[in-house]
């Protein structure tokens, strides 16, 4: 969750400064339910992150210099140079590239299950990860429908951060929770404090033991709210002040902290020396992909990641800059 957070800030203060095209967007308040998720995936399962799991994606294995190299634009990061930002993943480790249109990364997930299954490969899982507006989406229905009738191992974890975009909970759905929608495709519902780190690893690792179990689709949705805007281009001036004061606005790193420091797991000092360190390591990746610089425009010929040449040359890449 630290790590996050602090990454997170330093891609902020870049795209401040002019340093990263396109956009950036933030996980602050989203970190335990992400971290949940990343903790309670094993090696071999699936994971398709939302846009705001850094936490998750860095839980389940996801190294620094792969965030900051694909904001950076580094031809050594897993996308070569050839999207920006949250576009990134290792599917053939089990993390996919993020699908913008959060609803169609279900399907995506439903895809690989069903693959292995096939192939007579047992006791994985898949979790997608999306917002509360993808469940507005066709996309979602189908996915969630087909998850059901094939009985999946598939978990769908949703962070109701109370707005699409802009678009406020009263105006995306009429159900009294979203978790009533679990019912209608006939599989199991839970509900979270999407702000608390103990409950989030409880309720999503019951959900992923399920789904392992073969007890199909599971279906989670935590209640958080986005405590920044939708990217560092918006400045969140729609949402409620009244929700920023309830306990949906609380601060989950803040709530872990204060957990630890009350079970006397930890000190002030102990939590200020892992900022310390935290930010080291960050720090550490940014200065490794800026001296990397981007790919040659004149040289580089923009074909398929999938391609023969990039295929070959990125194990070798792997080993000699990520260790």
């Amino acid at each position: 969750m630290l790590l996050a957070r602090v990454l997170d800030e330093r891609m902020a203060n870049l795209y401040r400064g002019g340093k990263i095209h396109g956009g950036v967007f933030m996980g602050r308040g989203q970190e335990a339910l992400s971290a949940a998720v990343g903790t309670c995936l094993r090696p071999g399962d699936v994971f398709a992150p939302l846009i705001r799991d850094t936490a998750g994606r860095l839980a389940f294995g996801e190294p620094v210099l792969d965030a900051v190299r694909t904001y950076l634009g580094s031809p050594l990061g897993p996308m070569r140079g050839r999207d920006g930002n949250v576009h990134r993943g290792r599917p053939r480790e089990g993390m996919l590239a993020m699908i913008s249109h959060l609803g169609a990364m279900i399907a995506a997930v439903n895809g690989m299950l069903f693959a292995r299954r096939l192939k007579g490969i047992t006791g994985t899982v898949g979790v997608a990860c999306v917002g509360d507006g993808a469940t507005s989406t066709g996309a979602f229905h189908e996915a969630l429908n087909q998850a059901a009738i094939e009985h999946l191992p598939l978990v769908a974890v949703i962070a109701n951060n109370q707005y699409a975009y802009s678009t406020p909970n009263a105006r995306q759905f009429a159900c009294r929770d979203l978790e009533d929608k679990a019912l209608g495709y006939g599989i199991t519902g839970h509900t979270v404090d999407g702000t608390d780190l103990n409950a989030c690893l409880d309720v999503i690792g019951d959900a992923i033991r399920r789904a392992r179990d073969g007890q199909g689709p599971q279906l989670v949705v935590a209640r958080l709210l986005r405590l920044c805007g939708h990217g560092e281009h918006d400045d969140a001036g729609y949402v409620d002040p009244k929700l920023r004061a309830s306990n949906v606005g609380r601060d989950c790193l803040k709530v872990a902290e204060r957990f630890l420091l009350d079970q006397g797991w930890a000190t002030p000092q102990t939590v200020a020396q892992w900022w310390e360190t935290t930010s080291h390591q960050v720090d550490e990746a940014i200065a490794t992909a800026q001296r990397e610089g981007g790919p040659d425009p004149y040289k580089e010929s923009w074909c398929a990641i999938s391609s023969k040449h990039l295929c070959e040359g990125y194990d070798e890449v792997c080993d000699t800059h990520l260790g």
